[in-house]
């Protein structure tokens, strides 16, 4: 098992589509919205969550970002997922349209083998 895997064990991809509201505001609006309202968000659960943001646009027609969180347990991945459904960001700025937990390399941990890597 990595460390990465001790450290964070959930991996959660969060499929979301920018909506018609957020790409109406200019650059400056929206950095401004993110450091307001999601910043405190992540610098609260730091210690326990962490995020990283993929832009698909350029690729996909149903979902335009990922949102890779990883979480040192369920219940913090929880708390921050509250704590966003609190803010413009989940389901208003962004359509949520699928949500995808996973373990990475459960299939060899489970069974006490070295994950296949390149």
């Amino acid at each position: 098992m990595s460390e990465q895997q001790e450290t964070f064990p959930l991996t959660v991809f969060m499929l979301v589509k920018t909506q018609p509201e957020w790409l109406a505001f200019d650059i400056d609006t929206r950095f401004r919205l993110l450091e307001e309202q999601v910043a405190p968000i992540l610098h609260k659960h730091r210690d326990e969550v962490s995020l990283r943001f993929y832009d698909i646009e350029f690729y996909n027609a149903r979902v335009t970002d990922i949102w890779q969180w990883q979480a040192r347990s369920h219940h913090a991945y929880e708390l921050v997922v509250e704590a966003l459904r609190e803010t413009p960001f989940w389901d208003r700025y962004f359509a949520i349209v699928e949500i995808l937990p996973g373990v990475e390399n459960a299939y060899a941990s489970n069974y006490g083998r070295t994950p296949l890597a390149a």
